[in-house]
């Protein structure tokens, strides 16, 4: 089996005063505080909601 690709995302703004999709996106990829870090797996699900809030997070390729 070939291993996916992981990265690892940091909310880095806050999610005051955003459309409330853009707050989905980013509760939905499993970050609720900043500076809160989570490794996920590059899917085309995970990366659409990063990119709808790419503004609020801070992306790494590992």
């Amino acid at each position: 089996m070939s291993e996916t690709k992981q990265i690892k995302i940091t909310l880095v703004r806050s999610l005051a005063k955003k459309l409330k999709n853009h707050q989905a996106c980013v509760h939905g990829l499993g970050l609720r505080r900043m500076n809160q870090s989570v490794v996920v797996a590059a899917t085309p699900e995970n990366m659409g909601m990063v990119r709808k809030a790419s503004y609020l997070l801070k992306i790494e390729e590992l």
